[in-house]
């Protein structure tokens, strides 16, 4: 039996069809049906009783019953204050840097004029009150509320909450480099709710259970953002048709499309990083070379054992969401990144600028090995919020336009709608739709009901 960390996935001189190569790569079961059950009730309890179930699940789930759901603004204040000088320098810099790109990303208003007097314009819109869910569980992520807030802030958002589970250290507050973050950003309103219930928060409001939470401790918000466990994300698939969410997250994953020329050391340490989040984090390594595949495979034997947390590590890359996949050639190997549609893809070849157009499936693209995944994790200026489980066929990740909505105005006089009239009614009468017609002809002819004398009436009307 191998002793190889990660099994093989061999493709060469296979001809697959398209959806053969899909259910080829491997992939970690999201399991959101199994986990439906748990989570419908914890919504509804949620929506009745408000704060009083917040601390009751807060109790059951995060071992802590908070006096305060919504965190005092001295504790995020002491927060920042007394954090490290060193990791506030690593946040700021995070946080410029994502503004930075963020200012660029705002959609810009247009207008299109068809015709004298016929203009449609289209207005990019700021949701007006969005959720941010920061998770907590195996790490701490103060990147995630960089991640979350900046992109809402650069749109316009006049309302941002965010949630997240209280700490371990019996406080009833959330980790503290989280509200220190949150301080830094210049949000204030941030609850120490954690899982399905911070969802059931967002999406239907919470009414106050104890005088610090008045009689209403949270808002319903309009949108529902943030990467969270398999209960997050149940509950945001539950409530997506009541409330807006940005996606439903299945667990981590990075693709590599490697050549012989890749440094396969600094390839077995990017699966390592990704591998590390969750044991079902998938590290997925494209190559044509078998003898790289086996350098690769020599050095996660040296690396994996060394690193802290081996054990969490050596489960994902050895599980079925994990594999190298063996292609017959660089074209190949692109065309299994774009099937497998990486949240994280890494590009590690002699060209690396002849790949990145031939990218049609990513969350976001690494170039170069001196891209790697945590760059974007904390510091690129990228957003590390991304689709995972292959929706990167068809989804973005998250951005300044998540937060916005495209608003289309339609500004016709009379002159504009005029012209086109007798072929609106035309149209409408082909659907059997009359009164969509008569709608338009009333603006312009005596009685649009009275069809034997309609035609007399448009040319009287001066109407084509």
């Amino acid at each position: 039996m191998s002793d190889n960390y990660m099994r093989i996935i061999d493709l060469r001189g296979k001809s697959l069809t398209r959806a053969e190569l899909l259910a080829a790569m491997p992939r970690a079961d999201m399991g959101t049906s199994e986990a439906s059950d748990l989570v419908r009730p914890i919504l509804e309890d949620v929506k009745e009783r408000g704060a009083a179930a917040l601390r009751d699940f807060e109790e059951k789930f995060d071992h802590v019953r908070p006096e305060h759901l919504r965190v005092p603004a001295e504790a995020m204040t002491a927060a920042l204050e007394t954090l490290d000088p060193e990791v506030r320098a690593a946040i700021e810099e995070s946080v410029r840097r994502a503004r930075a790109v963020a200012a660029n990303q705002v959609p810009k208003d247009f207008h299109t004029d068809l015709a004298p007097g016929a203009r449609v314009a289209e207005r990019w819109i700021p949701i007006q009150r969005v959720g941010l869910y920061v998770p907590g569980g195996k790490a701490v992520y103060p990147s995630s509320v960089i991640m979350n807030a900046v992109p809402a802030q650069a749109a316009g958002v006049e309302s941002l909450a965010i949630a997240t589970p209280p700490a371990r250290d019996g406080s009833g507050l959330p980790n503290r480099t989280i509200l220190a973050t949150c301080a830094i950003l210049g949000v204030t309103e941030v609850y120490a709710v954690g899982g399905a219930q911070a969802i059931a928060m967002f999406a239907y409001g919470a009414k106050g259970s104890e005088p610090q939470d008045g009689d209403v401790l949270c808002d319903p918000v309009d949108k529902i953002t943030g990467p969270g466990n398999i209960f997050v994300a149940t509950a945001k698939s539950l409530v997506s048709g009541f409330v807006g969410i940005d996606a439903v997250a299945g667990p981590t994953e990075i693709g590599i499309i490697a050549d012989r020329t890749a440094n396969p050391s600094l390839v077995a340490a990017d699966l390592i990083g990704q591998a590390e989040h969750d044991e079902l984090a998938g590290s997925v390594l494209f190559t044509d070379s078998p003898e790289f595949a086996d350098a690769v495979q020599e050095n996660l034997k040296l690396r994996v054992p060394r690193t802290e947390h081996a054990e969490r590590v050596a489960t994902s890359l050895s599980g079925k969401q994990s594999a190298i996949v063996l292609t017959d050639d660089l074209g190949h190997s692109i065309d299994a990144a774009n099937a497998y549609a990486a949240e994280h893809l890494e590009i590690q070849t002699a060209d690396a600028d002849a790949v990145v157009p031939r990218i049609k499936n990513a969350g976001a693209i690494f170039r170069g090995p001196y891209s790697p995944v945590p760059l974007g994790d904390y510091m690129s200026g990228s957003n590390h919020v991304l689709p995972t489980g292959g929706t990167a066929r068809f989804a973005a990740g998250l951005g300044v336009h998540t937060f916005m909505k495209p608003v289309e105005v339609i500004e016709y006089d009379e002159e504009g709608l005029k012209a086109l009239a007798a072929r609106i009614n035309a149209f409408a009468v082909s659907e059997d739709l009359p009164a969509h017609g008569e709608c338009v002809l009333s603006r312009f002819v005596k009685d649009p009901y009275d069809k034997a004398t309609l035609r007399e009436q448009e040319k009287e009307a001066g109407l084509k």
